[in-house]
């Protein structure tokens, strides 16, 4: 099915062919998502901006097996060599497709050249070994959203264009090894981002700090895809492109349950990127968008925009999207439709830090369905003091600078699921930048509780079904709240609205069930204990 006339071919039609699936009308089915469900063709992209359609990467129709290269099957001895020399030729003679046959292959680093398609096939297995020095020298890469010389990936390319992983194989990571171990120390702190790139040195070497590999690390490349392999056990991160350039990622598995840092797809500073039909299980973020963190990312000044999720499906993991916390370079022109996300924390998890740095614009998700154990949509603005002090807590209220990040003109739109222990909506902005311009529409959502707004301007609820426990509309800092057309199901009633802070005002209560003279209206008192007393006309 993965042949090479699949890896050629290029969506330029305008409209989709007849095995080409159109968005949907409601929020897909699981049937409908997944490298299961993943047709042969790439129908045309239909975003809500303007983003030119994919451009494969084509090969000559040139092949060599990796045994050609000396690489034997099922040995403990390392065939990196072999590969290695088998990549770097085909690249040198014009480009073609270096196949990695059925069986076991133990390897170290594997480096993407240009013009070279890595085929593996189904029944073949690239095992990748766990020391670190499988994986020197240190290579350009970033960590953690911050520019370092770092081992790379487990397959790595730097500069290359028309490349590809593709085939039905799997690609394994270390059972153990230094490569899958947690370093202690936190990214911040270990790279001084005001040293040139080739002094940030992290490879474990001369008493030196190592970063782990991500599994695929693409840098600086142009038309790339990732087609049909699975990735499991990685070290860390599974597959990111880092600016990058038309890559389309479709039909890959990735397994990292266990793994700290398992992200599934992780897109950083790239444009022009199609990510469709995945399917990732992990215990950390499963589908991400990520720009660069603090100045480090200020600097090099390279968002992530023109992206596109589409019919893909997560079976465990913390956020199913995810934008940031890596802020820096900004993100913006997103389209995440048609995909289901299970057992995640948050279906939707929009988060940043004080100082990030830049911030996220422009995106619009809809048609997803999902079971989520905490909340359904949660932003996240603020973080934690454990990871950036005193700048984890809300107030006071702090002077604007070029690290203050934002969250602006987001729309959420027929989102359905489930949320047993949390907000179907949540948002935590920050005094000086509120979270602006949302919109959550058309959902159907059962959960703990409802909307919890904090420091945001201008958001809009509407024609949306609620199912919770706890009926309570929370505003603390909010301003400009509409909820309009909404239908609110509950056993305790009657639904309540709660205000708090100065700069709440203008809640506008619009054609709701039950009405809005039936909604009790408080407000959190400026007494020592916090009571709650009636509400004056703020709620209107």
């Amino acid at each position: 099915m993965l042949g090479l006339a699949v890896h050629v071919a290029i969506a330029e039609t305008s409209a989709p062919q007849a095995d080409e699936p159109s968005p949907l009308a409601v929020a897909p089915q699981i049937n409908q998502v997944g490298p299961a469900a993943m047709p042969a063709r790439i129908a045309p992209i239909v975003a809500p901006f303007e983003m030119q359609q994919p451009r494969l990467p084509q090969f000559p129709t040139r092949e060599t097996s990796i045994v050609a290269w000396g690489a034997a099957a099922n040995q403990s001895e390392l065939v990196t060599a072999s590969i290695q020399r088998a990549i770097d030729e085909t690249s040198t003679a014009g480009g073609g497709v270096v196949v990695v046959p059925a069986g076991d292959w133990n390897t170290g680093r594997i480096e993407l050249k240009s013009g070279v398609n890595l085929r593996v096939e189904q029944g073949a297995r690239l095992i990748f070994s766990g020391q670190i020095r499988d994986y020197l020298p240190a290579v350009p890469a970033r960590y953690e959203g911050l520019d370092a010389m770092t081992p790379g990936g487990l397959i790595y390319a730097h500069q290359a264009t028309q490349i590809a992983v593709t085939g039905g194989g799997q690609l394994v990571g270390p059972a153990d090894g230094p490569l899958r171990e947690a370093r202690p120390g936190l990214s911040d702190q270990l790279v001084d981002s005001t040293a040139p790139l080739e002094e940030r040195i992290f490879d474990g070497q001369e008493g030196r700090h190592y970063f782990r590999p991500y599994f695929i690390c693409l840098v600086e490349c142009r038309q790339a895809l990732i087609e049909g392999v699975s990735l499991t056990n990685g070290p860390m991160w599974n597959i990111t492109p880092i600016y990058c350039e038309d890559v389309v990622v479709r039909g890959v598995t990735i397994n990292s349950r266990g793994v700290v840092n398992g992200d599934g797809v992780n897109v950083e500073s790239s444009r022009n990127v199609l990510v469709e039909y995945c399917q990732v299980d992990t215990g950390d973020d499963c589908f991400a968008l990520k720009a660069g963190r603090n100045a480090d990312g200020l600097r090099a000044s390279r968002p992530v925009e023109n992206v596109v999720f589409r019919f893909n499906r997560a079976t465990g993991g913390f956020g199913g999207i995810t934008c940031g916390s890596e802020t820096a370079g900004g993100i913006r022109h997103v389209h995440v439709h048609d995909c289901v996300f299970e057992n995640v924390r948050h279906a939707v998890y929009m988060k940043t830090r004080r100082p990030r740095g830049g911030g996220c614009e422009d995106v619009v998700i809809e048609r997803v369905r999902f079971s989520a154990y905490n909340h359904a949509v949660f932003f996240d603005m603020i973080g934690s003091p454990l990871y950036v002090g005193e700048l984890g807590r809300r107030l006071p209220k702090r002077e604007l600078t070029p690290s203050t990040p934002y969250y602006r003109r987001i729309t959420l739109r027929d989102l359905e699921g489930t949320c047993p222990r949390g907000d179907a909506l949540k948002i935590k902005g920050i005094p000086e930048s509120p979270a602006h311009d949302i919109e959550f529409l058309n959902c159907t959502i059962a959960g703990k509780g409802l909307v919890n707004l904090a420091d945001v301007d201008r958001v809009l609820v509407s024609d949306c079904q609620l199912t919770a426990d706890l009926p309570e509309v929370h505003l603390l800092d909010a301003a400009n709240v509409s909820i309009r057309r909404c239908r609110i199901a509950s056993s305790e009633f009657p639904p309540k609205i709660v205000t708090e802070g100065v700069a709440a005002k203008e809640l506008t209560l619009d054609d709701v069930t039950p009405p809005s003279e039936q909604w009790n209206r408080l407000r959190v008192s400026d007494a020592p204990d916090g009571s709650l007393q009636p509400a004056g006309t703020e709620v209107r």
